[in-house]
């Protein structure tokens, strides 16, 4: 049997001559109720350019559902977010993640934060309370025939299916419907789209839902605050409220707060860090 003793304490990163750059990163539960709870997220804060393939490398070497990077402006932040496979145009839980390093850590005299995402426009996130209040644009949804491949993918017929900006979306009757779903992940992988939405009416919240997108390279999402500006009109429209909450069903779970403020979709969630370290490239 071989034995391979390593002594930590002599480890120095830095006198590895390919090392070029240090990035502080963050891993960081947003949505979350607890310990292990809501969606991880890490977020690397940058002070030197790096390119988009270090970006991705990055993303898929912390194998997270998101990396978010982020950049300080000129009274903003840029930010990018990358799942282990693809860069995406918008995540909220990766930004709720990002907000709680700024307004927390970097900028805690801070009462809210301004990002600048490359499609999406400005994103605010503001404290509120002991919660952070994600302020991201509303989705537009329109009724559409589901695709016999995510029918058969998902295994249930929904009840009604609608198509927002990249995901579509399906109603089931109750939330036992929700949980009790096995999609086939792989012949999902095989569908357009950004990913699934299937969503119902809660037992102890307004509505419930989870997320599948094997074709961003993420089977199951355990937090999605993007597809919140997609559920948020969609339930407004049929319960007649304009705050509701939300949970998601994943193994982890998350709780959410919602508020419809027409063409704007407020989502408040807690965030914990979880971890803190340097990645060296």
């Amino acid at each position: 049997m071989l034995i391979l003793r390593i002594n930590i304490n002599n480890f120095d990163p830095h006198t590895n001559h390919d090392i070029m750059i240090t990035i502080p990163m963050y891993q960081v539960d947003a949505f979350t109720t607890g310990p292990f709870t809501g969606n991880p997220a890490a977020v690397c804060v940058l002070t030197d350019p790096v390119a988009p393939e270090t970006m991705q490398n990055i993303a898929m070497e912390n194998n997270l559902a998101e990396t978010a990077f982020i950049t300080r402006g000129s009274g903003e932040w840029l930010i990018r977010w990358f799942t282990p496979v693809t860069e995406v145009d918008l995540c909220g839980h990766a930004t709720l993640a990002s907000a709680f390093v700024v307004l927390t850590i970097l900028e805690p005299q801070s009462d809210e934060v301004v990002f600048r995402s490359r499609v999406m426009g400005n994103l605010i996130v503001r404290k509120k309370g002991e919660q952070l209040e994600l302020d991201f644009p509303t989705d537009e949804l329109h009724v559409c025939t589901v695709p016999d491949l995510i029918r058969e993918s998902i295994g249930k017929a929904p009840r009604e299916s609608h198509m927002g900006r990249s995901d579509y979306l399906l109603l089931y009757d109750s939330e036992s419907d929700i949980l009790s779903m096995k999609p086939d992940f792989r012949k999902l992988a095989t569908a357009d789209g950004r990913g699934v939405i299937v969503t119902a009416p809660g037992s102890d919240v307004d509505f419930v839902s989870r997320f599948f997108a094997p074709q961003a390279g993420i089977d199951e999402d355990p937090v999605t605050g993007s597809a919140h500006t997609t559920l948020t009109p969609f339930w407004s429209a049929r319960l007649g409220k304009k705050t509701l909450t939300a949970r998601q069903l994943s193994a982890r779970g998350g709780l959410l707060e919602c508020t419809l403020t027409g063409d704007r979709t407020r989502i408040a969630g807690s965030a914990q860090l979880y971890l803190k370290g340097e990645i060296y490239v």
